[in-house]
């Protein structure tokens, strides 16, 4: 089994019951809804295929589990019937003006702070970087701006200020809506866009304390600020996202590599779980086969340590969803043979049971286990076990709790199983025994490495070598 979780995002293309079902076969883990493009109606409708799914597929091939990804605090063109040709050179207004009498010329932008934001000689960049403005000259309600990179700016486009702070809430009113959507349909995770900091990540976590929900937070970072307080995001978050799309527009773009790196380093130092998102395999979207640059960038993304790598427009629009999928399994396969960069090796030993963790991890590597078996009710045994990346050791993770048995396919090295009684040793380790048959052969070792964060009269806390 391979160690990278793979997310696939679900849009025109997939959003069928046929369509998830061969994507789970093929080693899809979860499933991400985009709040920025799907209606209440069209997520509850992908919400009811992963359920029908998962209750036919998931004893063979683990639970699929959801995610719903806001919207966040975005700034966008204003609705056109037309599209404008914006030539290289061009002067250009650029309007927060929303009324009838605006030029038709002029580009209305849906943020009242512009003005006030940017200053003489600041660059907006429109439609994922591909439009690009220099500001020339500030007015009370427009700013001049010479044309960087010009095309065709079409309705409703998406808005950067790179290195300029945006004076907009982190939660807006429709993220608050679609958070009690979440809640209410007992989504697994919810991933909060343009996270600046910790502040950001506690406030969606009291409305999730309000709601007594268990949902996973994932910080998507994806500004210059939120990669200045990335230490302190990522102590307040359960998973963090490298979300290299808006992260690329708003730094330096020759330096994601390195930034990369570090969200994945700081993931590893504080136990946190990583994924890697956009542009993975960008032109499968239309294209039967990768680039060899996508695979590697696959590839260096394993090496350094990603629990799961997401993919956008190559699953919701593209023309070969499935195949994407199996190609990001076969480079894991291939890349997971090597071990990581070692960012995991700073992990920071905060507790007794993470120290345990990393011994247990230690004595499956020195005693060549065949794996290493968690047992959990709340899942931190198994998240403590996860933050030390066994190398070429699966973390078999039983547990009692549905919630938990779901979020644990996000967990890079997890294959997960539900039993419903955890609580009697002997019955227990019968009952792991039945589930690890198909992924023992006769003859190899049987030797495990057992982690239990189970308390009762007979059966605590432990670290055990056990044969089965």
């Amino acid at each position: 089994m391979n160690r990278t979780k793979i997310i696939a995002t679900i849009g025109p293309s997939t959003a069928n019951l046929s369509a998830i079902r061969n994507m789970h076969v093929a080693g899809l883990n979860v499933v991400r809804i985009n709040m920025s493009h799907a209606s209440h109606v069209e997520a509850k409708n992908i919400l009811d295929i992963v359920k029908q799914v998962n209750k036919s597929q998931e004893h063979k091939y683990g639970p699929i589990s959801v995610l719903i990804d806001t919207q966040g605090p975005e700034i966008r063109t204003g609705e056109s019937n037309i599209s404008l040709d914006l030539k290289m050179g061009q002067v250009v207004n650029l309007t927060v003006r929303d009324d009838q009498d605006v030029e038709a010329s002029s580009i209305k932008i849906n943020y009242k702070g512009l003005i006030d934001s940017v200053k003489k000689g600041s660059m907006i960049t429109i439609d994922n970087g591909l439009i690009n403005f220099k500001v020339l000259e500030k007015n009370k309600d427009n700013l001049k701006c010479k044309v960087i990179d010009g095309g065709m700016l079409g309705s409703k486009r998406h808005v950067n200020l790179p290195g300029i702070r945006v004076d907009l809430p982190s939660i807006t009113k429709k993220d608050i809506l679609d958070i009690k959507f979440a809640i209410n349909e007992d989504v697994d995770f919810i991933a909060l866009s343009f996270v600046r900091s910790a502040s950001d990540v506690h406030e969606l976590r009291k409305i999730l304390d309000k709601h007594q929900s268990s949902i996973k937070i994932i910080s998507k970072i994806e500004n210059q600020e939120g990669l200045d307080n990335i230490h302190d995001i990522t102590k307040a978050s359960d998973v963090v996202m490298v979300a290299r799309g808006d992260l690329g527009i708003e730094t330096d773009l020759a330096n994601l590599p390195n930034i990369q790196r570090r969200i994945m380093y700081s993931a590893a130092k504080f136990g946190k779980r990583s994924i890697v998102a956009t542009h993975l395999l960008e032109s499968m979207i239309t294209n039967p086969n990768p680039t060899r640059a996508e695979v590697t960038d696959v590839a260096n993304a394993i090496y350094e340590g990603a629990d799961a790598l997401m993919l956008s427009g190559e699953t919701s629009i593209g023309s070969h969803p499935v195949r994407c999928i199996k190609l990001i399994g076969k480079i894991a396969k291939q890349t997971e043979k090597f071990r990581t960069l070692g960012y995991e090796n700073k992990l920071i030993e905060d507790s007794d049971w993470q120290s345990l963790a990393v011994l247990g991890r230690d004595l499956a590597q020195k005693t060549d286990a065949a794996g290493i078996i968690v047992v959990t009710r709340s899942g931190t045994t198994a998240r403590v076990m996860a933050n030390t990346k066994p190398h070429g050791k699966t973390i078999f993770v039983f547990t009692n709790n549905i919630k938990v048995y779901r979020q644990m396919s996000l967990y890079g090295g997890v294959k997960p199983f539900y039993i419903k009684n955890i609580s009697n040793q002997k019955a227990l380790l019968g009952k792991i025994n039945e589930n690890l048959k198909p992924f023992l052969k006769q003859k190899t070792n049987r030797k495990f490495v057992f982690l239990s964060g189970i308390h009762s009269d007979k059966y605590t806390d432990s670290l055990q070598l056990i044969n089965l």
